[in-house]
């Protein structure tokens, strides 16, 4: 009689520890969880450092499955979640070790969040593209200045290394996986099951009120962002600011990277579509109004930047984002 050979489980561990953010956790375990429930064969395993009990950011406990040890010698999928203060994580060194050494015997490593920055540290993500937290972005780049950064994608697949945004973007990473794995029917009946988009609309900036930090430590650039903050729609030219700023263009281009990781036009930019997203979701101008009271001059070039950078039009986000879309009953 022929033996069954039975295809090995596909195991996803993921790392827990005391402070991480617990959607980072349960986020995707709850995907792949319920994609076993359409064919999948998910064994997923939480470990913490030490094999105990973690609390996460929000005060709850998480129970784990033991420590790294348990989990076999190659696993097919790992999973790096964050914490708000990155600092800390990043400075525990039995945690990075543990990380390095589980992402190298992983044939897929993905992170959650400021999970990121726990991959960065460990030398993941050098010369690869990532992506992090719209509000966390910056730092990530100007930390580690060998990660090629990008603010607005939900989620980042370099290679077998996938990156997310903050909390609830790792179910987007986990379906995107669950869909690699099974195929795109079993992806769209979790999320149909979960109640979530299978691709959400739109990247992260529709959803963030500033894609850069209010204040950075050096005053030339501070000067800057002020100047631009008081009157978007002055027509700045980089010679132009770094004029008034007293330095030359090229060094102001220095400062901005390395203070906010942006170029002082993306920042102008990025002032410029917080200016236009305040307009459209709280006044009734027209599109020309707001492209020229946001400093864009036409509403062509408003539609073009709103769709590169936010991924729906300007229509479209002032409906979707001045209805709430609820229902009072009385």
């Amino acid at each position: 009689m022929d033996r069954v050979t039975r295809r090995p489980r596909h195991v996803v561990g993921i790392v827990a520890f005391d402070g991480v953010q617990l959607l980072d956790v349960t986020g995707p375990a709850e995907v792949f969880g319920t994609a076993n429930a359409f064919g999948a064969d998910y064994d997923v395993r939480v470990v913490s450092p030490d094999g105990q009990d973690v609390r996460t950011s929000a005060g709850v406990r998480i129970g784990v499955d033991g420590t790294p040890a348990g989990l076999p010698r190659r696993l097919a999928t790992l999973v790096v979640p964050g914490r708000r203060d990155w600092h800390e994580a990043v400075t525990d060194a039995a945690l990075t070790t543990l990380i390095a050494e589980l992402a190298a015997r992983s044939a897929r490593v993905t992170s959650v969040c400021a999970g990121a920055f726990l991959l960065a540290e460990t030398g993941v993500l050098d010369r690869r593209r990532a992506a992090t937290h719209w509000e966390l972005a910056s730092e990530l780049a100007v930390r580690y200045p060998a990660v090629r950064v990008e603010r607005d994608p939900v989620f980042v697949r370099d290679g077998a290394v996938l990156t997310s945004a903050g909390v609830t973007a790792g179910i987007d990473l986990a379906l995107a996986m669950v869909e690699d794995d099974n195929g795109p029917e079993v992806a769209r009946d979790v999320a149909r099951q979960l109640v979530v988009f299978t691709a959400r609309p739109g990247g992260q900036s529709q959803f963030s009120a500033r894609l850069t930090p209010r204040h950075a430590r050096h005053p030339v650039v501070r000067r800057v962002m002020d100047q631009v903050l008081a009157d978007p729609t002055v027509p700045y030219s980089l010679d132009a600011l770094a004029r008034q700023a007293g330095v030359s263009a090229r060094h102001l281009g220095r400062l901005f990277r390395h203070e906010l990781g942006l170029t002082p036009g993306q920042y102008l930019e990025a002032v410029r579509l917080e200016a236009a997203q305040a307009l459209l979701e709280g006044g009734t101008d027209t599109m020309e109004e707001v492209a020229r009271n946001a400093g864009f001059g036409s509403s062509e070039s408003l539609r073009r930047i709103f769709r590169q950078s936010v991924g729906v039009s300007p229509t479209v986000y002032r409906a979707r984002f001045r209805s709430t879309g609820l229902t009072v009953t009385r």
